[in-house]
């Protein structure tokens, strides 16, 4: 084979071997668009299932925080403090009609009650069944109890009596500069027990409280807290002696 031959052959092969290389280059770039593709479809689709799952758990975290808040504020309520509207005129002069009063809490849970502390009890029979019917099994009962603010006047084992519009503890008379409506009738000496406690109202010439036989003396689970502080109308904010 002449020299030109070789050449010309050479010149052949090169030609032939130009578009294969060029196919194969084409051939290997639409694959890769096509794997590019695939990824960016994949990952728009895992974008996608993460934004429902996220919108989900949106939901659920929002529920979760607003159970969280019910928890909380029924917790404070019945640990620490709560507000209360005086409804009627059983303690003038010292609370008034429609006043928002601060029941605190902590004292009757320690048990650290004190003679002269104005309380928010409930009275026996006092209170009405509120029944929610949501069907058969799943009917709900709620008890609603009727409160009441009184002065705490005595004590377990204290005796106590009302004699000419004066209250006596242990047959001591007790000063009570802030009574306005004394007492128009007497109320016997009696001693109370382990479990009793005697509350009146400041306004003692109308107050339907412990000297009424239907209420009489009570126990220290009706004692529902402390009225602690004046809460409103604004202008009237003060602490309750």
């Amino acid at each position: 084979m002449t020299d030109q031959d070789k050449q010309m052959t050479d010149e052949a092969i090169t030609d032939k071997a130009e578009p294969m290389a060029a196919e194969d280059v084409k051939a290997a770039e639409t694959a890769e668009e096509t794997a590019v593709t695939e990824a960016e479809e994949n990952e728009a689709g895992k974008k996608k299932e993460k934004k429902r799952k996220t919108v989900g758990q949106e939901i659920l975290s929002w529920v979760g925080l607003l159970l969280l808040a019910v928890v909380i504020a029924m917790t404070f309520r019945a640990l620490l403090a709560e507000p209360i509207r005086v409804d009627g005129r059983s303690m003038l002069e010292t609370l008034q009609d429609g006043e928002i009063v601060l029941v605190t809490k902590p004292a009757v849970l320690l048990n650290k009650l004190q003679r002269g502390d104005v309380v928010i009890v409930r009275f026996p029979n006092r209170n009405k069944a509120v029944n929610l019917h949501l069907g058969a099994p799943l009917d709900l009962a709620f008890v609603q109890h009727e409160l009441f603010v009184k002065r705490l006047v005595a004590l377990p084992g204290d005796s106590v009596a009302v004699l000419n519009g004066v209250l006596y503890v242990n047959d001591q008379a007790v000063a009570e500069d802030f009574i306005d409506y004394p007492a128009r009738m007497d109320y016997p000496r009696r001693v109370l027990g382990d479990n009793q406690y005697m509350v009146m109202g400041d306004n003692r010439a109308s107050s339907h409280d412990s000297r009424s036989q239907d209420v009489g003396p009570i126990s220290r689970d009706m004692i529902v807290g402390k009225a602690s502080l004046v809460l409103l109308p604004l202008n009237k904010i003060r602490t309750i002696h």
